[in-house]
């Protein structure tokens, strides 16, 4: 068995990609700090208003994709192991210690004494086996959750406090994704029951925080767990959380919020776009923001569709869209044009600049030859149909229709219609399922671990964009089953570029995680995958 930790020093291997992180992670910057101007000491006490763009309409975080709403439901869950956003190494955190076997099929989990469910029932062995149990049977309602534990055989309870995760296959990447909110523990009642109650009305989890009240759409309120002793060993604060609690608004527009916290109305905003930067350093707030692993954020074609099953209309699209110029235009400041379909932060990280030029004479080419002509208003057209392609977006950030709508008039200048349909977020399962799109905005899946493609890219999976599968089903899987660092990168690498050669997806912009903090607001982090942590959280 190989010991996971202390021993921060284990042979090539991709289990030791977790412990590996630092130098990609330290080159993102700092991970949260002190509010410039902090004196004295931490203080207990007060309530943390934070303002986001959307609500994904589901209080269960083994549900749950969007970013958002992970920004309140991490607060009231924990994990089997933490993620140290400044080293990258995975640390105890339910789980004080583990080991690893030799082939990646075995997982074994002590766990600590002490901590409890909201609902006042231990955290123990038995636990842990009902969660991925649980998990195993939610299928696509549980996308992250449910690829992370890809092969998943058994739970086995040695002991009250010791857990044996046992897969009938190498799983190279399931050390890292304990730490994921999608892998957090509920109660173990809580995982009886439907998965709509749990979207509905809630779970118990084990974190500093409880929701204590809802409304979709518009609100989520936490409090504070009094009785909180048993937090991740990436925090600096001991035992209970400083704040009393959070108010979660949803606000949907971006300089809404940008005004809210120059104002003081409220404590921290998420999405903030690249013109809120001034009026935020106007109103003595500052920008906490982290170079986010994972896939970026894309134009992702819908492959069973007539016009976009060519990939020679694919191929144009891609050589249309000025990534720069997107880039430049609407995201913040040090947003970068992405150089593939992951971003440059994440292991295994391939650059394919060389394949993602912005050529429109090329894009014009292609589309001729693939039998498209420009009509009069220069759309092109085919056999009586328009070149017509219709994206939806499911986040309203007026950043991403920003972007959308410079691309949009990108693909005009070559003859393409863009037509943007924005949806809620509580209407991507339904979406999906029809498959009612040429192409979604989006597919950024916030990672360290580049497993992060077999989740959006996988035939196997939830398959959102309708692939053909073949080679790239199978580089994927045996990616996620090899335990040599390096050999594990170069599949990495072939799965990129077959990704982006076919064009399945257009890569626009690497992912930054950015977050809006009042000056009176202290020691908010962000995480590894770019989520935010508050235990540590206080106020002035």
């Amino acid at each position: 068995m190989k010991k996971d930790r202390p021993t921060p020093h284990r042979p090539a291997s991709a289990l030791a990609l977790a412990l590996s992180l630092a130098t990609v992670l330290s080159a993102c910057g700092g991970a949260g700090s002190a509010a410039p101007g902090a004196s004295g000491p931490p203080a207990s006490g007060g309530r943390l208003t934070f303002a986001v763009a959307t609500d994904a309409g589901c209080l269960d975080p083994q549900q749950v994709g969007s970013s958002d709403t992970l920004y309140a439901l991490r607060q009231t869950v924990d994990s089997l192991t933490d993620q140290d956003p400044a080293t990258g190494r995975i640390v105890p955190w339910l789980a004080k210690s583990w080991e690893v076997g030799d082939d990646a099929r075995t997982f074994t989990f002590h766990l600590r004494d002490g901590a409890t469910f909201g609902d006042g029932t231990p955290v123990n062995a038995a636990a842990v086996k009902k969660n991925f149990d649980a998990i195993a049977k939610l299928g696509g309602l549980a996308i992250l959750a449910q690829g992370y534990l890809n092969g998943y055989r058994e739970t086995r309870v040695v002991d009250g406090h010791t857990a044996e995760v046992v897969f009938d296959r190498p799983n190279a990447q399931f050390l890292q994704a304990t730490s994921t909110a999608s892998l957090a523990l509920v109660s173990a009642a809580d995982t009886a029951r439907t998965p709509q109650s749990r979207c509905g009305e809630g779970v118990h989890g084990s974190g500093p925080f409880t929701v204590a009240s809802y409304r979709q759409n518009q609100s989520l309120t936490l409090n504070r767990r009094k009785d909180y002793a048993w937090g991740s060993a990436a925090w600096k604060k001991k035992g209970a959380a400083y704040l009393d609690g959070v108010d979660f608004k949803v606000v949907g527009e971006s300089g809404v919020r940008a005004g809210s916290l120059g104002s003081g109305q409220v404590d921290a905003i998420g999405g903030v776009r690249r013109q809120d930067e001034a009026v935020l350093r106007r109103g003595g707030a500052r920008v906490e923001r982290r170079p986010n692993p994972g896939v970026v954020f894309n134009l992702g074609f819908n492959n069973d569709r007539p016009l976009t099953r060519d990939v020679r209309v694919r191929r144009a699209v891609g050589l249309a869209v000025d990534r720069a110029q997107i880039a430049k235009a609407v995201f913040p400041t040090g947003t970068r044009a992405a150089t593939s379909v992951l971003s440059r932060t994440t292991p295994g990280y391939t650059d394919l600049s060389t394949d993602l030029g912005h050529d429109t004479t090329k894009a014009k080419s292609l589309l001729s030859q693939a039998g498209w002509r420009a009509g009069a208003d220069g759309i092109r057209a085919k056999d009586g149909t328009r070149l017509s392609l219709t994206v939806v977006s499911f986040n309203r950030s007026g950043a991403y229709q920003a972007a959308l709508e410079i691309a949009q008039q990108q693909l005009k200048d070559v003859g393409v219609r863009l037509v943007i349909k924005e949806l809620q977020v509580t209407q991507f399962p339904q979406t999906i399922k029809t498959g009612a799109y040429d192409a979604l905005w989006g597919g950024d899946l916030t990672r360290a671990d580049p497993d992060a493609l077999r989740t959006l890219y996988s035939t196997h999976q939830v398959n959102s964009y309708r692939l053909p599968g073949g080679r790239l089903d199978t580089v994927l899987d045996r990616q996620a089953a090899t335990t040599d660092t390096a050999d594990r990168d170069e599949l990495v690498a072939e799965a990129q570029r077959l990704i982006v050669r076919q064009a399945y997806v257009i890569p626009i912009v690497d992912q930054v995680a950015l977050v809006g903090v009042s000056a009176h607001v202290h020691d908010l982090r962000l995480g590894a995958s770019g989520g935010v942590q508050l235990h540590d959280a206080w106020k002035n």
